[in-house]
């Protein structure tokens, strides 16, 4: 592969109407979007933020603090950052198998990625194990979730499904559960006897891929 470019704001511009984005380098990208094309000021974002895992867990403050910076800039790269969280879930055309703590990670690690607080999901599936919905069930603090069991389960009643797998991110990077994550885990697996929707994991995502599923710790 080409070594990837800096450009000056207009050629930049044209790479990516032209379908050539991928031949700009990170610094490029980033100027686009906080300061029309200013070499300078996307190398300082990427300096201060680096690419990717600083780069995901970046706030608006943080970004107007850097010189070249305004809110309108921070706003579009905090929207495309969303964006690009939201894309990598999975091909519309085919709802993926999920069977493994592996899957788990593939499918929500990138969506979870720099996230400050802990956002806990429930994975709803199918008799297959073919993923029906995913549901965010709460948002909780930098170092907890606060979930019910009432709203993990009221979406797996409402599709009938056949058994859910939860998630949820450590924002500190470490993935090995707290006592509250395994007293909660075992909770929702008493909750799902009775509904008849088994709760086949519980996964806790930390950073760069890291991961604890608690069936495998024989939590379930």
């Amino acid at each position: 592969m080409a070594p990837r470019l800096l450009a000056r704001p207009v050629e930049a511009r044209v790479a990516v109407l032209s379908g050539r984005a991928d031949s700009l380098s990170d610094a490029a990208l980033v100027a686009l979007l906080v300061a029309e094309g200013s070499d300078e000021v996307g190398r300082a974002v990427l300096e201060a933020h680096s690419a990717p895992d600083a780069l995901w867990r970046v706030s608006a403050e943080e970004l107007v603090r850097v010189r070249g910076v305004g809110p309108a800039g921070a706003a579009r790269l905090l929207a495309c950052l969303e964006l690009a969280r939201r894309a990598s879930a999975w091909p519309a055309s085919e709802r993926p198998v999920v069977s493994t703590p592996e899957d788990v990670v593939r499918l929500c690690a990138t969506q979870l990625r720099g996230l400050d607080r802990e956002h806990f999901w429930a994975l709803v599936l199918t008799t297959k194990n073919r993923l029906l919905r995913m549901v965010e069930v709460s948002v909780g603090s930098l170092n907890a979730s606060i979930v019910h069991p009432r709203e993990l389960f009221k979406e797996a009643v409402r599709v009938s499904a056949a058994s859910v797998i939860v998630v949820h991110n450590h924002p500190s990077g470490d993935p090995t559960p707290s006592g509250a994550d395994l007293q909660l885990t075992r909770r929702l697996a008493r909750a799902g006897e009775v509904l008849g929707i088994e709760l086949l994991d519980h996964i806790v995502i930390g950073d760069g891929g890291a991961h604890v599923s608690l069936r495998e710790m024989g939590v379930l």
